[in-house]
């Protein structure tokens, strides 16, 4: 019963920057992570950062440590993905996603459509 709306890729050079957004709507309730996974082609999909929605405790892949970061909005029911610094292996379809366990380690219960970021050399 949770629908994941995501906004915010398009194409930028290496060392650009993006902002994703993802807005929940539906029963979400309060104790549950919202975590953002991407996909490159022939490549499986990897973890890239979560947030806990009561606490605000947030989580990242090594990958990407120091050069995303995550927040949310408590009144839009959404949560951001700031991308600083990119790469062209960040290249990847991004992927929304919610855990209503609030585990951030998943499962991942529902999901994005997602949306296509592309970094350039």
């Amino acid at each position: 019963q949770v629908q994941l709306a995501e906004s915010g890729g398009g194409l930028v050079q290496a060392g650009g920057s993006l902002r994703l957004s993802c807005a929940a709507s539906g029963r979400t309730g309060r104790s549950f992570v919202m975590g953002w996974f991407r996909q490159a082609p022939g490549k499986e999909r990897e973890f890239v950062a979560a947030i806990e929605w009561k606490t605000v405790t947030t989580y990242y892949a090594d990958s990407v440590k120091g050069r995303f970061s995550m927040s949310r909005d408590y009144a839009k029911n959404t949560v951001y993905l700031q991308m600083n610094s990119l790469k062209p292996e960040d290249t990847a379809v991004y992927y929304c996603a919610c855990d209503p366990g609030g585990g951030y380690r998943g499962p991942y219960e529902y999901w994005g459509q997602g949306t296509q970021v592309t970094v350039s050399s």
